[in-house]
């Protein structure tokens, strides 16, 4: 499975720019699936089982695309201004590399501060692409890049760009591999333009028209120095969403969630997510309503060019997946 992922983390992809993360994705879940298609936002749907008397709808939604910036300016020497696509914390963006999907290669420089302990804005940086004047420089307004860096395996644990939300990706595409059989009408959907505002899971909900949905992505912890109080680390499981910025999970969903994972003996976790929301909003609120939460996979360093998951953690999701979904749902 790692192949899998270094391959999935390693394709740039940021939103409204998913095209070539969701060929690839096509080309792996393809012979697992009953029913696959592109909708006009982009999203890739899949449908696996046909449910029955008492099989439901279900939802599952992974995004496709990773943060990254949009050229808005070249200036005389050919520096280039670029505007963010999701949100890009200034803190791990100078001295980052970026690659655009024209393949030209740059390094984020910024303005010299008033003072060492100055923060530094977005408007206030650049990219240098080692060029000396605007009619050489490589790309131009609307030129749109993701942050350039490699996958590392660190055995258990695993550090790239993109793990938000690839891992999930990942995820789900071994979920529809694993399942063998399921009452429910099991829709994958690869969604794009989540950092962004969660849109196209909005389209996609609304088109699959579900009965319950889980999103699948990444979530922080507190198991740093001075991290943010979280009970949450890498290693101890997948994480339930219970609340975010954007949602409240449907208690019931959270309790048949948790249930499963007890019946299967699957380490997991609690999530409150004090910042930040997931596809488990837009699903929730689609047309008279859907009931929603997520599942997880904790993750350090997220919306940075190096985040970091823990292996166990990712095999653990995709287990509790498979068995939630192999038998009948019923909400209490």
């Amino acid at each position: 499975m790692k192949s899998l992922i270094q391959k999935l983390v390693e394709i740039p992809g940021p939103s409204g720019y998913e095209s070539q993360v969701r060929e690839a994705v096509k080309d792996e879940v393809e012979p697992y699936v009953d029913e696959m298609q592109v909708d006009p936002l982009g999203n890739l749907i899949t449908r696996k089982g046909s449910g029955g008397d008492k099989g439901l709808k279900v939802m599952l939604s992974a995004h496709l695309d990773e943060i990254g910036v949009m050229v808005s300016h070249v200036d005389k020497n050919g520096f280039a201004r670029f505007t963010q696509l999701g949100t890009v914390f200034p803190r791990n963006t100078a001295g980052g590399r970026v690659r655009f999907l024209n393949g030209a290669h740059g390094v984020i420089g910024m303005e010299v501060p008033p003072s060492r302990s100055a923060v530094t804005t977005l408007n206030k940086m650049y990219i240098d692409l080692g060029v000396t004047s605007k009619k050489d420089c490589p790309v131009k307004v609307g030129d749109v890049a993701a942050f350039e860096r490699t996958f590392q395996d660190l055995g258990k644990r695993m550090v790239s760009k993109a793990m938000d939300d690839r891992i999930g990706v990942a995820v789900l595409i071994e979920t529809l591999k694993a399942l063998k059989s399921t009452p429910h009408q099991v829709f994958g959907v690869f969604s794009v333009q989540e950092e962004v505002g969660v849109r196209g899971a909005t389209t996609a909900a609304f088109g699959v028209n579900p009965d319950l949905g889980l999103a699948i992505d990444t979530t922080g912890v507190g198991d740093t120095p001075k991290s943010p109080r979280s009970d949450l680390a890498l290693g101890k499981g997948p994480a339930i969403k219970i609340k975010d910025f954007g949602m409240i999970s449907d208690p019931r969903v959270v309790a048949w969630i948790e249930a499963g994972a007890k019946r299967a003996k699957i380490p997991y976790q609690l999530d409150i997510l004090i910042g930040g929301s997931t596809d488990a909003r837009a699903i929730q609120l689609s047309r008279a309503g859907v009931p929603s939460s997520g599942i997880s996979i904790p993750s350090r360093y997220i919306h940075s060019p190096s985040e970091m998951v823990d292996f166990d953690d990712v095999k653990n999701t995709i287990k509790l997946l498979v068995h939630l979904l192999s038998r009948p749902i019923k909400l209490q």
